[in-house]
Parts: C-alpha cells; sequence; structure tokens
C-alpha cells in the first residue's frame, strides 16, 4: 500500500512539483520515498512506500526493468503464481515484490496483464520503447487513481491534495455533486468520471489509460465487465455453498500474505467473523492473531456481545476502542483532511479509529469484511427488488416472511405514496409543515428538484435479475465504490493496509450468477454466506437476522454535543451565503431535535460535515502554499 504521483508534460518538468505531491502522501508510505526522472525531464514519477512484501531495497519505487517504469499502490494477491509461471516462460526475478512481477507480466502480456491480476491496485506504468503510460485501476475501485489533463500537462496522484498541490489544477469545487453526496452518499462522488473538483477526473473501477508521451492524448477502456455465467443459474444451495466456502477460504488464503503483522477489523456481524473464522483455519490454532473493534457501551450501537462470540472461537486477542461525539469534534479537521471529502455517517470516524489503534498496536495489514453486503444482497432494502424477480405465485409468501423478520424492509403504502410525489411538491409540503426528514427539504426548491432528478439512477437490467441488477449497480458504481473511498482514506491515515476478501473479481463474478433466491431467498439477507459459514462461524452470527452496518449511536452523539456544533454552523452567517440551504428548515430540524426527533440527527449530520469540509480541507488547501508543474 503507497501514494503515488506523476507529472507528464510537453517540456521539462519541475521535480519539486513531484516532490511537492508525494510530500502530501507521506501518510499513505511512511517508510520510504523515491523519484524518478525521464533524459529529457519531460516525465517525473513520484512513489511513497509503506513496506508490506519484500520490506528490502528490492522493493523499492519507482522500479524499473527493461525500459519500464512502474509507481504502484495495492497489492497483486496472486503474485507467487503470477511468478512462478513468468519464471517458467523465462523471465527472471531479482526480488521478492509483487511489483517486479506486475513489471515482468507487463513486459511479457501488455496490458493484458491487468486482466490476469487478483488485487487491489493503482499504477501507471511507463514504457519508454512503444512511447505511452498505461494506468489502470482495480476491478471493485479499492485503489484510487485521480488525473489531471490540460494541454500539455498530464499529472495524476492517490489523492485530491496531492494534486491540489500544483497551480496548474484549478481548486473550484461543483455545488451539485456536493449536493447529491449530502442527500444520498452513495451517489455524486465516486460513480463518475467527473469528481467534486471540474479540474480533477478518475478512473472508474476495471479502466485502464493509455497515455500518448508525445501528443499527451489518451484513452480509457475496460480490462474487466462481470459478465454473466448461464452455467450457474440451476446449482442449487449445497453445491453453490459449497463452491462459495472454498472461493472465500482461497481469498482469504491469498489476502494474509504478507511480511509484516496481519490481523483483522471484527464487529458483531456475519461478515468480519466469517474472515476471522476462515484466516484462523488457514493459520493454524497456535499462530497469533489480532483483532480490533469499536464499541459503543450502554447503546443499541454496541456490538460486543455477538463479536465476543467470534473472538473467543478464533481465539484472537481482541484490542477495543471506543468512539465518542467529543473524540470527533477534536478529530474533525484531522479527519476531513484525511478523507478529502464529506463523509456519509459517524461510521467512518469510527472507522477511522480502529484503524488508529491498529496502528498503535502495530499490527500494519487488516482483513475487513467490506463488500459482503453489496454483493451477496445484505441490505435489508435489496428484498423489494428481490420480489420484484419473483414470479407472482411466490411473491405473496416471500413477502410476508420478509414483513415478519425485517419490518422495515418494504415500504408501507403511506411511505410508497410519499416517495412517488414529485420533488416540487413534497418540498413545498415540507415548508409549510416545517416537518419531513428528507435533506432535500432543506435546500432551496430549484436546488432539491435538480438533486432528486440526477440521483434518479436507472438500474443495468438485460440480461440481469432486477436483484442481481441493483446489486451490480452498488458494489461498482453506487454504493461500495464510496464505502471502498473510506476505507482507503481511514486506513491511509494511520499508514494501515486493509484487504478485503470479498472484493474478489471470483465471488462477484460466482455470487451474481446465481439464482436469486441463494442470495435472498426464505427471508434472509446473505443466505449463501449463512449457509456456507454453517458449521464454522458461531451460531449466534450466523443467525443474526438484525445486523445493519458498522453503526455508532448517532442520534445520542447529536445529544452529546453534535447538535450544537450543527447548530453553530447552521447559524453562521456563511450557511446562508453558500446560497443552497433553506435556512429555515434547518432552523426547525435543530428545534424538533432537541424536542424529542432524535431520529434528525442523521439528517442534521449532512450539513454539518459539508460546511465542516469547506472549512477543514477546502480552507486548509487554500492556505497552503502551491507549486508550478513546470
Amino acid at each position: 500500500m503507497c501514494g503515488i504521483a506523476g507529472i507528464i508534460a510537453d517540456r521539462p518538468v519541475n521535480t519539486g512539483a513531484v516532490e511537492a505531491m508525494t510530500d502530501r502522501l507521506v501518510h499513505r508510505g511512511p517508510d520510504d520515498g523515491g523519484l524518478w526522472s525521464s533524459g529529457g525531464g519531460h516525465a517525473v514519477l513520484g512513489h511513497r512506500r509503506l513496506s508490506i512484501l519484500d520490506t528490502s531495497p528490492a522493493g523499492r519505487q519507482p522500479m524499473e526493468r527493461d525500459g519500464l517504469v512502474i509507481v504502484f499502490n495495492g497489492e497483486i494477491y496472486n503474485f507467487v503464481e503470477l511468478r512462478a509461471e513468468l519464471a517458467a516462460l523465462g523471465e527472471a526475478f531479482h526480488g521478492g515484490s509483487d511489483t517486479e512481477v506486475v513489471l515482468a507480466a507487463y513486459g511479457r502480456w501488455g496490458a493484458d496483464c491487468f486482466g490476469r491480476f487478483n488485487g487491489m491496485f493503482a499504477m501507471a506504468i511507463l514504457d519508454t520503447r512503444r512511447r505511452i503510460m498505461v494506468c489502470a485501476r482495480d476491478r471493485f475501485g479499492e485503489k484510487p487513481f485521480l488525473f489531471a489533463a490540460r494541454p500539455g500537462l498530464f499529472a495524476f496522484a492517490s489523492e485530491y491534495k496531492a494534486l491540489l498541490a500544483l497551480s496548474e489544477v484549478d481548486r473550484a469545487f461543483s455545488l451539485l455533486p456536493l449536493l447529491r453526496f449530502a442527500h444520498r452518499p452513495a451517489t455524486g462522488l465516486d460513480d463518475e468520471r467527473a469528481t467534486l473538483f471540474p479540474a480533477i477526473l478518475q478512473l472508474l473501477p476495471g479502466e485502464r489509460l493509455t497515455l500518448d508521451l508525445d501528443g499527451l492524448n489518451y484513452r480509457i477502456d475496460r480490462f474487466w465487465t462481470l459478465e454473466r455465467d448461464s452455467a450457474l443459474a440451476g446449482i442449487g444451495m449445497d453445491e453453490a455453498a459449497a463452491r462459495f466456502r472454498d472461493l472465500l477460504r482461497d481469498s482469504v488464503r491469498l489476502r494474509l500474505r504478507s511480511d509484516v503483522p496481519v490481523g483483522s477489523c471484527l464487529s458483531g456481524g456475519l461478515d468480519s467473523g466469517s474472515i476471522i473464522m476462515l484466516a484462523r483455519g488457514l493459520l493454524g490454532e497456535d499462530a497469533s492473531y489480532h483483532v480490533f473493534t469499536g464499541r459503543f457501551p450502554g447503546t443499541r450501537a454496541d456490538e460486543w456481545e455477538f463479536a465476543r462470540h467470534t473472538a473467543e472461537a478464533a481465539g484472537a486477542a481482541v484490542h477495543q476502542v471506543e468512539p465518542t461525539a467529543a473524540g470527533l469534534l477534536a478529530d474533525l479537521p484531522d479527519f476531513l483532511w484525511a478523507n478529502e471529502l464529506p463523509v456519509g455517517s459517524a461510521s467512518q470516524y469510527a472507522q477511522y479509529c480502529v484503524f488508529r489503534l491498529a496502528r498503535e498496536q502495530g499490527v500494519t495489514v487488516l482483513l475487513d469484511g467490506q463488500g459482503a453486503d453489496e454483493i451477496l444482497g445484505g441490505y435489508e432494502q435489496y428484498f423489494a427488488r428481490y420480489l420484484a424477480g419473483l414470479p407472482m405465485g411466490e411473491r405473496r409468501g416471500e413477502e410476508a416472511a420478509i414483513r415478519a423478520r425485517y419490518p422495515g424492509a418494504l415500504d408501507s403504502p403511506r411511505q410508497a405514496f410519499s416517495k412517488a410525489l414529485p420533488p416540487r411538491l413534497r418540498h413545498w409540503l415540507a415548508c409549510r409543515s416545517g416537518g419531513g426528514s428528507d435533506l432535500l427539504f432543506g435546500l432551496t426548491s430549484d436546488l432539491a428538484v435538480q438533486v432528486a432528478e440526477a440521483n434518479a439512477s436507472p438500474l443495468p437490467s438485460v440480461g440481469w435479475s432486477p436483484l442481481a441488477a441493483e446489486l451490480m449497480r452498488d458494489s461498482f458504481s453506487t454504493h461500495l465504490p464510496v464505502l471502498l473511498r473510506y476505507g482507503d482514506r481511514n486506513s491511509m491515515a494511520h499508514s494501515r493496509e486493509v484487504r478485503l476478501p470479498f472484493c474478489d473479481h471470483r465471488i462477484a463474478e460466482f455470487a451474481l450468477s446465481l439464482d436469486p433466491r441463494l442470495l435472498m431467498g426464505d427471508a434472509q439477507t446473505k443466505r449463501l454466506l449463512r449457509e456456507a459459514m454453517k458449521g464454522i462461524l458461531p451460531e449466534p452470527v450466523r443467525t443474526r437476522w438484525n445486523k445493519q452496518g458498522f453503526l455508532p449511536p448517532q442520534d445520542a452523539w447529536f445529544a452529546q454535543g453534535l447538535v450544537d456544533e450543527a447548530e453553530r454552523v447552521i447559524e453562521d452567517p456563511s450557511f446562508a451565503a453558500a446560497g443552497c440551504w433553506n435556512v429555515g428548515w434547518w432552523r426547525g430540524a435543530v428545534r424538533r431535535f432537541r424536542a424529542g426527533q432524535t431520529h434528525l440527527g442523521w439528517v442534521l449530520w449532512r450539513p454539518l460535515m459539508v460546511e465542516s469540509w469547506r472549512r477543514c480541507f477546502l480552507g486548509r488547501i487554500a492556505k497552503e502554499a502551491s507549486v508550478s508543474a513546470f
């Protein structure tokens, strides 16, 4: 896990500019750093290293081999198998890093090599012989690849703050994507090529970019697209569970490869528990294994009752941290600087605290369960799409079972009616009544309509069931990529590497090709995972139905001080001056919260984060000196 940066230009590049970019990425790679410059100085690549595989100088970057130069962020988990394959073809190796394997793979197979990698990665390979630079981002988008292109200049980096160090990159941001995110955090910031900053673009998951070093023109294409395996549609649960269990175990096996200590994040749910129990089986009973969890004692959000079952069954050494509202307020400037963009809920701060705890305990690599909910149908709201794909004769019985086990999973007639109303009418009614809890009501009327229309994203449907179509969208476009950005920034803030066994393309290709009944039938979220973990995961965890993410008691946190901070933000003259907020509605929301409508803490979080981000991130960027690329 590392930080990468580079500038390619039509004239000599200021190496100090790339050095300034990598200086802003030191947290991503505190162990080492390096720069590489082409003969004429028209290309400069920079790297910050967090040493994980082959911690010797042999793994140092930028790395050169046979006219190729690479800067690489991430891990190729199947590098051992690829190395053996390449060695059999005559390739020689001098160190033990996956970076050297990537270079040899590109030298042998060209840009087709990316499809052979099982891993998380963002990289740039400068090919001096063909006069091109090839860049790529992994299939799920676990690692970021941001770039800025203008006539005579192409710059790239792992983080926004590195690109914004350049005077040639405009620091202005777009309001509509920001408000789209505030309304629905799964949209606006990570689901399109454009980013919050118009001057900065991003590679999307599974894409590669080829840059002509002479004309500085580039083209983008995909090296991977998920395709349905029709042969899997007819297999039964027993076979599916056995094959899935083997896939997940192998994914964990690959992600345990490391030359530094590996542990796991722990919650009280299926996902992290499954990973921990499989890891324990692979490592053996005598191996030390450390797990890290966030706790919220005295609240319904505390999951220790369930997390304890997994920790005890695995014989793991448990490390606990207790995030608080006071801690969030104290850490807010550093937290938002690390995240670079607003965050959707307080759970991201809890994650930040867990990674900080891992750093304090000296564990560099952490496995986590991110991705299971989106790929395997882990959220209650997916039941509506599951039912939509069932024959009418099956639907009634399944719907009754779902409503009995998950009372809030399906809309009531009143909720369905409210959602069907035109956005402008809903906004008018909320303003007249002073009620409601939709962020749209806290925007000006015209902006509310724009945001609602922009966030009404259609589902891909050709060749997929309604459930699979929604899981695909959330896994590769609108939901999981946002969570992966949080995981990347929060882990890297503390120089930790997070690895995600569920984000293995083999698992997505398998699960999304199955009959949807195997994923969410019998009124079960993640039914396939529950079946696969029989006899492995403690039963109280395996059969827990009410788990829904890693969520702090956000409503209680507002009562413990966040509502005061939100009120300060709302009453500040700059809030009204922003021109987008319906200030009166927000003042009413604060009053209603204080009167006992504590669920409003979830919507009050949004303006608090947006305006705090303006102050803590944009304000700091504005104060820091920029440097010219030339």
